[in-house]
Order: structure tokens, then sequence, then C-alpha cells
């Protein structure tokens, strides 16, 4: 099984493909406008158009010294080269990876460890989760609540109910058609019994309900052949010789309306042997299907004695003209919050899928009281289907029914990896549970594979990105939650970023062109670029997860990763910037009475401010409220403090490398109220309204294509 899956390539997460494709296209803008600022910069300097501080040309043709042409030149060709390092957000991937590792570090915490760092954003665009039953949904604490014999129910007085005979047969096969072990250390302790759930809840039932003695059981019989259990035929047998008896007995256990298939006769109550026509069957299938509709597993019991031939018993178990010994019903309780856990899933827009091995009876009446399914849903509106039924619909069938089916019982692995490549196609980003080595496959195959930390086999957790170490579905809901987190912050970097972008793009190109110089120079906006992306992706990324994100519909794979809200925010402050920076830039001189170094000064650290304080913004981006559990983000208030210290530092001690001066405390004022002006518009900006629903259904574009998007749909 691991050789089949370790040869898979790695593919494209939908965020990275969305953060390939904005990077791509942000670096054309930013080579377009710089090669636009180097032709208009050579033009104006060659034309005698370019101006020094004094007023006289900088280019007077063969009179301008060679040095000085050169010196001229490499300061144009700088500030070029200045605006695409500024325009490409070299922070991204490092603001990508802060947010997942210092989210993978806290997932630890809520029981989920993550073996695949891209998982973690891959989880908040997840549409759909395929989980398991036992162990994720129930506590996989099976016990046996109910017991038949024949049409009848054999109560607490099991042990003497049962025919000898009966009680002698059904013995026989519980002891050598399971593969648990019962240890008793001494004789007055409570025995301890090994093996899977299902199994330790038959054989404690055996044991301590029935007086059954197991091991004495098993050393006194010879096994001739064991079939073990297999998902496809859902049942395991065992064929035994007892006592050099000239007979062979085939002992079969599983899935009782399976077992019941294979019976030509059953025992009632009284131990006598009756012929079970198709009437009986039904009446029995009536009573298999009353204890499933209880949640329930039933689990049947049947015998066939064969004689040997010529002294040479068969290998070969009898599959058919079996005698039912008897019916059993386990049930195993849903764990505590599963209910709650899938109400927050279908709030938060995220289809949850339940597939079982389990008969479609039990598989409803758990999925119902998980809150999967409502009551009224049933086979007749295509929302419970059972595996053979889903593999042998055609594949146009198939992809018109896969978004109503939420309950799939009887599958096999194959089932549960065809259901995973059918909703991927369909658009849908996939989230699969699993704790089986045969479940590898579809861990594999979906875009986040989830393995059970306690009950999962060393394939499933090895094919999975997220092991969840309770094994509760509850811890998958954090995971949902913690993905959508990491998401948000990226969304958040992302806005804040090309905000930055966009204004520095914008003073240079306009003042490039109306006067033949930048205010803002390389080495200003390269330290603009270090301290916003590095340290702005650091104070982004560590934000804590919100109760709002759940309130929202999933992004899918075809959301554009800058929505329409991100822009209306970006475009608001980037245009606030550019028209305080040109104001600066052409009235600065007069409006304060200052030199152009001054001025070009205050431009450079009114436009650092205004980042400083539009930080604040970034963390929200629909809520008014941008402080609101700031002082739980200790990490945030230090960044902006250290941006701050560092701003100082440039503006007033490294004055030669930074190419400003010394500002007084009303222009440090002055900066200071321009960008803090930032706070109440952003607030007044976000009450424009704009449609932020995102999409349910991953092939309705109707609403993609009014989106604003660098990318296109996927």
């Amino acid at each position: 099984m691991m050789s089949s899956i370790c040869h898979d390539l790695d593919e494209q997460t939908p965020l990275q493909a969305r953060l390939n494709k904005l990077t791509s296209s942000i670096g054309k803008v930013g080579l377009t406008v710089a090669v636009l600022v180097l032709a208009v910069l050579m033009i104006r300097y060659f034309t005698g158009n370019t101006r020094d501080d004094n007023g006289r040309k900088e280019y007077v043709g063969s009179q301008t010294k060679v040095s000085d042409v050169l010196d001229s030149v490499v300061g144009i060709i700088a500030a070029a080269v200045t605006i695409v390092v500024v325009a490409i957000p070299e922070g991204l991937p490092l603001a990508v990876t802060l947010t997942l590792a210092y989210s993978m570090k806290r997932m630890m915490k809520d029981n989920a460890m993550v073996r695949k760092l891209s998982a973690c954003e891959t989880m908040g665009s997840a549409t759909t989760i395929c989980t398991d039953k036992t162990g994720t949904l129930t506590l996989n604490q099976m016990k046996v609540t109910e017991f038949w014999l024949g049409k009848e129910t054999i109560g607490d007085n099991a042990l003497t109910e049962i025919e000898s005979e009966v009680y002698q047969l059904l013995q026989e096969g519980v002891a050598l058609n399971t593969t648990g072990t019962i240890n008793k250390l001494h004789a007055t302790s409570v025995p301890e019994i090994t093996g899977s759930p299902t199994e330790k809840a038959i054989l404690s039932w055996a044991q301590m309900d029935l007086g059954m003695n197991i091991n004495e059981t098993r050393e006194k019989l010879e096994i001739i052949h064991v079939e073990t259990f297999s998902s496809e035929k859902k049942r395991s047998g065992v064929l035994m010789r007892k006592n050099n008896e000239k007979v062979t007995h085939t002992h079969w256990k599983g899935a009782a309306e399976m077992i019941l298939a294979m019976c030509s006769n059953y025992y009632d109550r009284n131990g006598a042997l009756k012929s079970l026509n198709e009437e009986e069957k039904v009446q029995l299938g009536a009573i298999i299907h009353s204890m499933a509709s209880k949640s329930l597993r039933c689990i049947a019991f049947a015998h066939k004695t064969v004689a040997e031939d010529n002294g040479q018993a068969s290998e070969k178990l009898q599959e058919s003209g079996l005698t039912l010994l008897g019916l059993v019903g386990l049930k195993d309780p849903c764990r505590p919050g599963v209910r709650t856990a899938v109400e927050s899933c279908k709030s938060a827009g995220v289809n949850v899928k339940m597939i079982t091995g389990d008969n479609v009876h039990t598989a409803r009446a758990i999925a119902i009281e998980c809150g999967i399914l409502n009551p009224e849903q049933d086979m007749q509106n295509g929302a419970v289907v059972e595996g053979v039924q889903f593999r042998n619909y055609s594949p146009e069938e198939r992809m018109a029914k896969i978004d109503n089916i939420l309950v799939m019982a009887r599958s096999s692995p194959f089932d549960k990896l065809l259901m995973v490549q059918c909703l991927k196609e369909k658009g849908h980003v996939v989230a699969v549970t699993g704790d089986g080595t045969n479940d590898a496959p579809a861990l594999k195959e979906a875009d986040i594979g989830l393995s059970m930390g306690i009950q999962g086999t060393e394939v499933a957790k090895e094919s999975s990105d997220i092991v969840i170490l309770d094994d509760n579905f509850s811890s998958v809901v954090t995971v949902l939650r913690w993905g959508r987190c990491v998401y948000s912050s990226i969304q958040k970097f992302i806005q804040f970023q090309l905000t930055v972008n966009v204004a520095a793009l914008a003073i240079n190109f306009v003042a490039a062109i109306s006067s033949g110089k930048v205010p803002l120079t390389a080495v200003q906006l390269l330290w603009v670029n270090l301290i916003m992306d590095t340290l702005g992706a650091l104070a982004l990324a560590t934000e804590q997860p919100s109760s709002d994100l759940m309130e929202k519909t999933p992004v899918g794979r075809s959301e554009p990763l800058i929505t329409k809200i991100m822009w209306r925010n970006l475009l608001a402050q980037a245009l606030y910037q550019v028209a305080i920076l040109l104001t600066l830039q052409f009235k600065g001189k007069a409006m304060f009475g200052v030199d152009e170094k001054i001025k070009n000064t205050l431009i450079f650290n009114t436009f650092v401010l205004c980042q400083v304080f539009n930080e604040f913004n970034a963390r929200k981006l629909e809520k008014k409220n941008i402080f609101k559990g700031i002082h739980k983000n200790k990490l945030f208030l230090a960044i902006i403090g250290i941006t701050i210290i560092l701003q100082v530092i440039m503006v007033e001690l490294l004055k030669k490398f930074a190419s400003t001066e010394r500002l007084n405390w009303e222009q440090w004022g002055a900066c200071i109220g321009i960008a803090v002006l930032s706070w109440p518009i952003g607030c007044l900006v976000k009450c424009i309204p704009v449609s932020s629903k995102q999409l349910m259904d991953p092939k309705n574009t109707a609403t993609n294509q009014l989106s604003f998007s660098f990318t296109q749909p996927r």
C-alpha cells in the first residue's frame, strides 16, 4: 500500500496556485512601471529637462562631465530597479511560512499534529469533509446491548434462556472467530480483553454475561482454515474440527444482513432447528432494521456441519445452507460535542459526509444522531447511498448526485477514494479522515488527509497531512478554524503589502513624470520594503483565530485571493497616501517653509508612519473596531514599537545613509497627525457596502466573474 502511494507528485494547494498567479501579475506591473520610469527619467535628463537643487540643468550636452553623466544614469537605473524590488512582495513567502509555522505550533495544543505545513492553509479552503464514523464521530467503545435468538430477544438472563447445544455452538463461534485475547491475571481480577473494539465487546459479552470460557474452548478445538475479515465481504470465517470427529464445522461472523443471506435454517429460543423461508427472512430482516434504526451495529453468527470426504477435510468454508445461531447488537455512543462540531461545520458552509462500513440503517441512525442528516432525509432523496450503489453509477450520475450524498454505507476503501476523486473533479477542496491501512489512497488523494493518532495505522499516518491526536471530530473542526485563520492572516498581509506597493509606485511614477526626480530614494524604498515585509509579516502572522471565522462560507478553489473588500480597503488607503505624498511633493516646501532635503524627509517619514498606522487597519478586513483583541497579541504591539524606534533612528541619526534631515517636534507632529488619519478613513471606508458572500457551489462562477482579482478561477 505504501509503495502505491509514495510515488505521487505533490500538487499545488489552492492557495499556492493563487499566490503564484498573484506574484506573477504584480511582477509584471512592477516591471512595466519601472521601465516607464526609466524611460521618462532618461528622456528628461538627456533633453535637459532635469534640474538640480539650484535650478541649473543637470545635462548640458558636451559640457557635462562624463563622471556626472554616469552618476546620474546610475542613479536613474537604481531608482528603476528599486521600484521593481519594492513592487514584488518578497515578504509574501515569509508571511506565509511564518503564519503556517506559528499555527502549526499552536495546533499541537489543540490535538492536531501537522505533518505537512501547507495543509494548514489548505484546510482553510475546505468545502467538504469526508469522515469515518467509528472512533471519529463515535467513542469506539462498543458494547453488546441486544441479543436475538431467531425472532425472539434474549434478556438479562441469557445464560439460562439459551439451549445447551446452541450455547455450545455460539461459544465455539465466538472463541474461534475472534482474534481478540482474554488475559486474567488472578482468579478474582477482572479479565483484560484486547483486540478491536467490536471483538472486545463480543468477548466481554460472552465471558462476562454468558459465562463462556473462551480460552479453554480455544485449546480444545483444532483450527483447519481461517478466512480473515474482508472489507468487501464484511465477514470472517473459521473451519474447525473437535474431538477427532469425522465432520468439520464452519463458523461465520459478520454483517447481519450478509450472513442472513447465506442461511437456510435458524435456531429458535428453545433450540429447535427451523427452516428459513423467504417470509421469515423478511421478518428477521425487519429485526435487523429495527436494531440498526437504534444506531446499533448488527453482527450475526452462523454455523454449518460438513462430513469429511474419505477422512479428508476440505479447506473451503461453506457459504450457503448455513444455520443462523443469533444476532447481537452493539452500541457505539456518539462522542460528546460531535453534534455541535457538525453544526459548526454546517454554519461555516462546509459539507460533512459520513463514510462507513455499517449497514445503511445503522449509518443513517448515527448520522441523524450526529446532526449530519435530518430525519426526513433518506435513500429516496439521494442523501443516503450504499457503496455498491455509488460505484455502479455512471460517471455522469456520480457527478450529478455527489453533492446530495451525505452518508455512504457499506462502503469499501475504493468507494471512499472514488468519492474523493469525484468531489475534487467537481471543484471541491476535500478533507478526509481515516485510520486504516486501506484508507491510505483516499488520504493521499484528498487535499487534506487527516489520520487518527490513537486508532490510526502507521500507513494511514504516513499518507496523511495532519494527525488528529485524540481521534475526535471536534478536533477536525479546530483544524478547520486554524486553517481559516491562516488564510485570513495571509489575506491581511497581502492587503497591507499591496497598499505599500501601490502607494510607492504611484508617488515615484507621478513625481518622475512631472519633475524628473523621485522623492523616495533607493535606500528609503528598500528600508520601507525591509521593515514592512519582514516585521509586517511577523505582526500579522500571529493573530489568534476568532469565532467569526466560522460564520463565513468556504473560499474553495475558485474564489479570488484578493476580494472586493480587500480592494476597497487597500485602494482607499493607497489613494489617501498618494494624495498626501503628492501634496507634500509639490507644495511641501511652501507649506512648511523648508528646503528640498527636509521636504523629502517629511515625505519619507510620513510614508513610513502611514504604513505603521495602516497595519492596525489590516488586522480587521471587515470589522470597524480594529483594536479588538489587540491586547492579546503582544508580539504585534512589540513589532509596532520596534518599527517606530527604527524609523526615528533612520531619520534622526542615519542622515547620510538614509539621505534624511533631522525634523523638529512640529514636523514630527505633522507626520504623525497625517498618518493617524488613516484610522478614521479606514473606518469610514468599511461603511461602504461590498458583497462579501463567498460561494458554496464551486461550479457557480457568476459571482466569481464579478470579483476583482489578479487571477482567473482555476
